[in-house]
Order: structure tokens, then C-alpha cells, then sequence
């Protein structure tokens, strides 16, 4: 009798077990207010993308001139916080890009262009999410409240889960007339990110790397290390040893030049910290010299895109 308990307690111990470790990790979140939001309320701000004045959604004027907008950010955070999301702070985020001085002013490619990163980006690439959430209301005459949320990879900008509605007619305040009606979507939208996140673990976040050479650098992609390899076939040796699957796409090359699409990262590193583009081209980087003996410059585009940029720092 006692043996038979022994085995029942050690059977649903086992069972736990294994819907612990089959169970993954929820991402981390961000959300701000939708591009529409802040246009429609003219919290826009102009940046300037290699000569071509680009407009963008200004979230550090919105979080100081908008009192709803915390209120609103709060309360979808907790209903997404109960579904086990980890969030980020995003007026907090948007204070400490925005006071810091300008980044990459002075670094050129070997074209003459330099890096460009919109504010977005430059969030992304500060705060670390794995999705960002974009949240877009309108009042209605009659004081319902009609919503748009959608949720965006913040490693490629694909859009991964949307939902809309509009919620009962009520005197409460904005926020929380917001709440209600979000609410009761709430489960299909977690749904979709969940579906799109376990896909993510099976077959690796997705990047852009590009590869580039300094203009004032004797060799290209084509010069031979000691075993008779080219450096591009270096390269695309170790890009299928250390993507998933071995997945990754040269979508465009030439001897000075080489940029692989679709490639497929792990999401966490060996310490279990996550991975990004830049953290993937940094490892890059270290085998190019070690294998070549050639001195690179990784930079990057937000979390997705990183560029190696060969012959110096």
C-alpha cells in the first residue's frame, strides 16, 4: 500500500515536471500609443533619415501633455500582466532615449552613409521587449469607447496579434471605459502572441545581418584565409552551425557587400539572457578575427538589424 502511494505521489511530482519545462517563458512587453493616436493629436516630431526628413510619433511629448495616457498604458498593462506578461516602462524608457546626446552622429559606412535609427528604434534597442504594443482609442458620441490593439515583433516590426472593439456606453472615466472593452478581447489576443511566441522557440527569432567593408580596407570578401576559404564562405560556415536549423538567406552579394535575410537566432543565449542582432553579430565578429585575423565594427538598427562593417573599429 505504502509502495503504491509512493509511486501516485512520485507520478503527478513527474507530471508536474514536465508541464513546467514544456511551458515557456511569456515575452516581455512595451506599450505606447499608436501612430494614429498620436498624429490624430499632434504629438508627431520630424527626424532626419540620411537626408530625408522622416515624421514620427513623439512619445515623450505625448506622456508630458496627455494625462490619459498613463492611465490608459496602466490599465492594459495589468490586464496583460495577468495573463503572465512582464512589461516595460514606457514613459521611462522614452525619458532616458531622449535625454541622451546624439548616438552614431560621427560613424560612417563605407558608402559615406551613416546609421540611421528612428526613436522607435532607438526605444527597441534601450528597453529590450520582445513585442511592442501599440494602443489606438476614439470616444464615441454616446461616451462608448472603440479601440485598436495590436502587437508587432520588435525584432522585425511584423505585426503578430490585433484585436478591435468597441465597449458599453458608461460615465466612467477614459481609462477605464478603455479597460472594460478591452477586456473581454483580451484572451484571443493573448492567444495569437502565444501562438506566434511558441513558433519564435521552435524556429528562432528572425534578423537582417549585413556585412560591409570599409572603403580604406585592402581586402573584401573574397580574400582567402590560410585554409584556402574565402571570407564569405567563412561566414556562411558559421551562420549555419549557429542559427537554428542552420536558416538564413543571402539575398544579396557582391565582393565588398553581402546582406543575409531570415536569419534565425536563438531567443536566449547560453546564459539565458536574450539574444539580439547585435548580441549574434558581436559572436560573429569575435570568430571572423579569430578565424581571419580581421579587425570589425559591429553597429545596428533597433534589436533586428545588425551591420559588420570589416578592416577596422
Amino acid at each position: 500500500m505504502k509502495n503504491k502511494i509512493l509511486f501516485s505521489i512520485l507520478g503527478v511530482l513527474m507530471s508536474l515536471s514536465v508541464m513546467g519545462a514544456s511551458q515557456v517563458k511569456k515575452p516581455t512587453l512595451m506599450i505606447l500609443p499608436s501612430d494614429h493616436w498620436c498624429q490624430t493629436r499632434f504629438f508627431m516630431t520630424t527626424w532626419d533619415n540620411q537626408g530625408v526628413k522622416v515624421k514620427t510619433a513623439d512619445y515623450q511629448k505625448a506622456f508630458q501633455q496627455d494625462r490619459e495616457l498613463n492611465q490608459v498604458i496602466s490599465k492594459i498593462g495589468q490586464l496583460l500582466t495577468k495573463e503572465g506578461y512582464s512589461l516595460k516602462d514606457a514613459e521611462q524608457e522614452t525619458k532616458a532615449v531622449f535625454n541622451r546626446t546624439a548616438e552614431d552622429n560621427v560613424t560612417m559606412s563605407s558608402t559615406g552613409s551613416t546609421i540611421a535609427e528612428s526613436p522607435l528604434d532607438m526605444i527597441k534597442k534601450r528597453a529590450k521587449m520582445d513585442i511592442l504594443i501599440q494602443i489606438d482609442w476614439t470616444i464615441n458620441s454616446d461616451r462608448s469607447v472603440s479601440f485598436t490593439l495590436e502587437a508587432f515583433d520588435a525584432y522585425t516590426s511584423k505585426r503578430i496579434a490585433t484585436s478591435t472593439g468597441t465597449g458599453k456606453a458608461s460615465d466612467a472615466i477614459i481609462p477605464v471605459l478603455l479597460e472594460n472593452a478591452v477586456k473581454s478581447k483580451i484572451k484571443d489576443f493573448d492567444k495569437q502572441m502565444d501562438k506566434y511566441y511558441a513558433d519564435l522557440n521552435k524556429r528562432g527569432r528572425e534578423i537582417v545581418l549585413t556585412i560591409k567593408c570599409w572603403a580604406n580596407w585592402d581586402g573584401n570578401l573574397e580574400k582567402e584565409n590560410e585554409d584556402g576559404d574565402e571570407l564569405i564562405d567563412v561566414i556562411q560556415k558559421w551562420l549555419k552551425k549557429n542559427t537554428i536549423n542552420g536558416v538564413f538567406n543571402l539575398s544579396d552579394a557582391t565582393e565588398n557587400f553581402a546582406q543575409f535575410e531570415q536569419v534565425r537566432i536563438p531567443l536566449r543565449d547560453e546564459e539565458g539572457d536574450a539574444m539580439d542582432a547585435r548580441a549574434f553579430a558581436v559572436k560573429l565578429r569575435k570568430h571572423i578575427s579569430k578565424k581571419c585575423g580581421i579587425t570589425s565594427k559591429v553597429m545596428t538598427r533597433g534589436l533586428g538589424e545588425a551591420i559588420i562593417v570589416l578592416g577596422e573599429k
